[in-house]
């Protein structure tokens, strides 16, 4: 028989045992929390539901922002970049009305493509990474790689006899987020692609030298997709000369 749970524990046996308790339930947020919650539950006269729904909140929370950063870490993004931190007054052919639509990740769920053309400095991949890093903070799985380096990795997976599987674990993912498009691998409709491209799509036969083949890629990858044009004006390009121009106004 379970013994009775002792009545009128002091202040360091009651943080104690909640302490001991949160590593046994694996509640780390509340661990940590719990005496500034608590203090200012005291503080706010916060009845007893109040008080257990900011534990609970507190712990939620910090799971979900974990999530997040698993999710954003399995991506394989090169570097951290974030809509908040785009320059569009730097870029106008940008229309920020339409990037955050897109941050809403709709167009994921309804397995929409995206394509990012532009001249390089434009914004291209910024743009793809920040919006591959929304839809991993929405729940999305996302998956980030160079075009050339999915060729070589499903080039390998062919010559082991692994191609199957290789592309069975791409398929997995919600959004498959291509930069520097030179080639692609067919994905089925049932999932989105996400690509930047220096080259327009008359270009593209450049890298699919047969016409009808560069013509069929380009209508997998625009079909009720949306197209954003980032314009030729390379950002890192004026912010380099602009810096250079410092000491000449300097002196």
């Amino acid at each position: 028989m379970t013994p009775p749970r002792q009545r009128g524990l002091t202040e360091q046996a009651s943080d104690t045992a909640i302490d001991t308790a949160c590593r046994m339930l694996r509640l780390p947020s509340i661990r940590n929390e719990f005496s500034d919650i608590a203090d200012r539950a005291v503080k706010d006269q916060m009845t007893y539901r109040g008080f257990l729904a900011e534990l609970l909140m507190a712990e939620s929370d910090d799971r979900a922002r974990r999530r997040s950063e698993r999710r954003i870490k399995a991506a394989g993004f090169p570097r951290g970049k974030s809509l908040r931190t785009f320059d569009f007054d730097a870029n106008p052919n940008i229309d920020p009305a339409t990037i955050h639509t897109l941050a809403s990740c709709e167009w994921i769920k309804k397995s929409q493509p995206l394509c990012l053309i532009g001249d390089s400095g434009t914004g291209k991949s910024h743009m793809l990474i920040a919006l591959g890093t929304e839809a991993a903070m929405k729940g999305y799985r996302v998956r980030y790689t160079l075009a050339t380096k999915l060729v070589n990795e499903l080039v390998e997976a062919a010559d082991e006899k692994q191609l199957n599987k290789t592309i069975a674990r791409y398929g997995r993912v919600d959004l498959l987020c291509i930069d520097e498009l030179g080639v692609l691998t067919e994905r089925e409709e049932k999932n989105s692609v996400a690509t930047a491209s220096n080259e327009s799509f008359g270009g593209w036969t450049k890298t699919f030298t047969d016409p009808r083949l560069c013509a069929a890629i380009v209508d997998r990858l625009t079909f009720n997709g949306t197209i954003i044009e980032t314009g030729t004006d390379s950002y890192r390009l004026a912010t380099t000369r602009a810096r250079a121009a410092e000491p000449a106004k300097a002196g």
